[in-house]
């Protein structure tokens, strides 16, 4: 049986003459799809913004581009009319999505940006001459992206549990709001915009919704002051650092369909799947994603033992007033 998965690294194929998806050759250079939507890019004013790379230089995000077949377009179009139509109507309308259908527009993005990475990799080795250095990890992950990433033209299904951990929160953000931030190595994902927020991790199994479960539990059913979802964020991206394990799953293709199964977390080390906790350093992390309303690390870590917070109060409960901009 013919495989259904198609590999782009395994002879590092990303050039713009081939379906980034399926491997199909293009038959123009035109058959291209935006990695962020045209429908957001032009809510928010993005196509001309600059958009920073890993290299430290900018493309626009008018210029972050995958070649694509017009067959695999057609599936993302599908996809994205779902999600254009719940995000333009906030928060109740972006949590009844499908977990598979956010899935799939999260890791369209999140992949897109690393296609455009790679390809500047290429083109910079290419000009000085020298092999292009890339992480084995890295590789492994993304190609697991990449491969699950084919459910949205192959049918697919993940067995047991899902591969990510997707979660949706009403935040009180300004009208205006728009803010996206990714971290390809660690494959996490979040996006603040409309009366919601959304954070993604792509290759937990599920494992970070449980690392957070006391934090989710207490702010489920509230809606966030801004500050209170970057803190979430903040403990995310501090957390998908911790992250110490590298998933491994087995792709079963059958006529039907691929069936995903994630392999087991636990390995014969019995090391924690997170390692530790170090408040000095989430404490960087938080000030970085608290910088609209000035918090210092100082101030932050004052009390080690309880570095601040604005998800609960003195009483352990959630906290319901907070009188600060809604930045």
């Amino acid at each position: 049986m013919a495989t259904k998965l198609y590999n782009p690294f395994l002879d590092f194929k990303f050039d713009n003459k081939t379906c980034f998806l399926t491997g199909q050759e293009l038959q123009s250079p035109d058959e291209q799809i935006q990695v962020f939507p045209f429908w957001m890019m032009r809510a928010f004013d993005l196509e001309g913004k600059p958009f920073k790379m890993l290299d430290e230089s900018f493309l626009t995000y008018k210029q972050l581009q995958l070649p694509c077949s017009a067959s695999a377009a057609s599936a993302f179009e599908s996809v994205e009319r779902q999600v254009e139509q719940a995000m333009g109507r906030g928060f109740d309308a972006v949590k009844k999505l499908d977990d598979i259908t956010l899935f799939q527009w999260v890791s369209k993005i999140l992949y897109g940006v690393v296609f455009n990475e790679i390809q500047v990799g290429i083109r910079q080795a290419s000009l000085s001459g020298e092999a292009m250095n890339f992480s084995q990890a890295l590789v492994h992950k993304f190609r697991n992206l990449h491969a699950m990433l084919q459910s949205i033209v192959v049918p697919m299904e993940f067995e047991h549990k899902n591969p990510f951990s997707i979660q949706v929160f009403p935040v009180e953000n300004p009208p205006e709001t728009f803010l996206y931030r990714d971290e390809i190595n660690t494959l996490v994902f979040s996006l603040r915009m409309n009366d919601f927020a959304i954070i993604a991790t792509l290759q937990d199994n599920g494992t970070h919704s449980v690392y957070h479960e006391e934090a989710l539990e207490k702010v489920a059913g509230h809606k966030l002051h801004p500050i209170q979802f970057e803190e979430i964020c903040a403990r995310y991206f501090y957390s998908a650092y911790l992250f110490n394990r590298l998933p491994d799953y087995t792709y079963m293709e059958t006529p039907q369909k691929v069936f995903v199964e994630p392999m087991p977390l636990n390995d014969f080390t019995l090391k924690p799947i997170f390692d530790n906790w170090v408040v000095k350093t989430y404490g960087q992390v938080l000030e970085n994603f608290w910088k609209p309303w000035g918090y210092l690390l100082f101030e932050i870590i004052k009390n080690p033992e309880y570095p601040m917070t604005f998800l609960t109060d003195d009483q352990n409960n959630f906290r319901e007033k907070i009188d600060l901009p809604l930045n």
